[in-house]
């Protein structure tokens, strides 16, 4: 299996690029910069980008990056491809360049979601400075958050991610969206070498955008407070009230990105001893808040 480190990164794609710029400002707290090719970095740390979105014709997600420790660990990980029969392709210079990184490959997970192996970022560590004054953004080792996917072939997709990925099972989920009488959508979340509670989750339904949200988070309650501020002034449309969660405790709210998907962002996210922790399945997504019915309003 690999040994995935965290999340490095994810891609988007928008029809309107000056749009996500100043939603990533103005809302998240982001700095950006255009990327060579013309497509728009967010940044929110020491690294060039944590977001990099392209200018196309849909608003989408379009990969997840994850890191691995080395050049040694990389080609493990191709190792590791090679034999599940997975269909993967390597990168070549100047894709390697507009994602700041020694080498990447890229392959698709049973439900198609694309998914990109990395290692050594590059990075002028430029100091972060948020425009719209926010202190610092929770990421370094941990990854710059987590992504769910939506995964319709969610038997053969978890396998996947657990059996060739690495990935650790964390908790699950069992969606009941009409009632105990009604189709049951699980949830499985999990980690990687990492002490995040979660840094991937798969969802057993399609999402048009091709994600259900991504996280990202930040060092205090204040700051969530403020980004709900900064989300109202701009006219962002609100996908979740402020709540926290049962499984990584997490206190957050959502909202609509200009891709299409959702953004959760928070604090306080519990960090996880994986010797000691034991999946188990949550029966409630919250301990309080985060009514999702706001999103289907207006």
């Amino acid at each position: 299996m690999m040994d995935i480190r965290g999340l490095a990164y994810v891609v988007a794609e928008a029809s309107d690029l000056g749009q996500w710029q100043s939603y990533a400002e103005g809302v998240l707290g982001a700095m950006t910069a255009p990327a060579p090719d013309g497509s728009l970095y967010v940044k929110f740390d020491e690294r060039q980008f944590r977001i990099v979105v392209s200018h196309g014709a849909r608003n989408r997600y379009v990969a997840s990056g994850w890191e691995v420790a080395d050049a040694a660990a990389f080609e493990a990980a191709l190792v590791v491809l090679e034999r599940a029969g997975v269909a993967v392709e390597i990168a070549d210079s100047r894709q390697c360049a507009l994602r700041c990184v020694q080498r990447l490959a890229s392959f698709a997970d049973p439900s198609g979601n694309r998914h990109e192996i990395v290692w050594g970022f590059r990075s002028d560590f430029t100091h972060f400075a948020s425009p719209a004054g926010v202190s610092r953004f929770v990421m370094g080792e941990v990854g710059m958050g987590h992504a769910v996917l939506p995964a319709p072939a969610f038997a053969e997709t978890v396998r996947f991610c657990s059996e060739v990925m690495g990935f650790g099972l964390s908790d699950i989920f069992n969606f009941r969206p009409s009632g105990d009488d009604g189709p049951t959508l699980p949830i499985h979340f999990f980690h990687c070498n990492n002490s995040r509670h979660h840094s991937l989750a798969l969802a057993a339904f399609p999402v048009e955008s091709g994600c259900v949200h991504i996280m990202l988070e930040v060092e205090s309650m204040p700051e969530v407070g403020r980004a709900l501020d900064r989300m109202a002034a701009h006219g962002v449309r609100q996908t979740a009230t402020l709540g926290q969660h049962t499984n990584d405790r997490m206190i957050s709210f959502y909202m609509k990105s200009p891709s299409g998907f959702d953004i959760e962002y928070g604090y306080g996210g519990a960090e996880v001893d994986w010797q000691r922790h034991l999946v188990h399945e949550f029966s409630r997504v919250s301990l309080w808040g985060h009514d999702f019915s706001i999103g289907a309003q207006g």
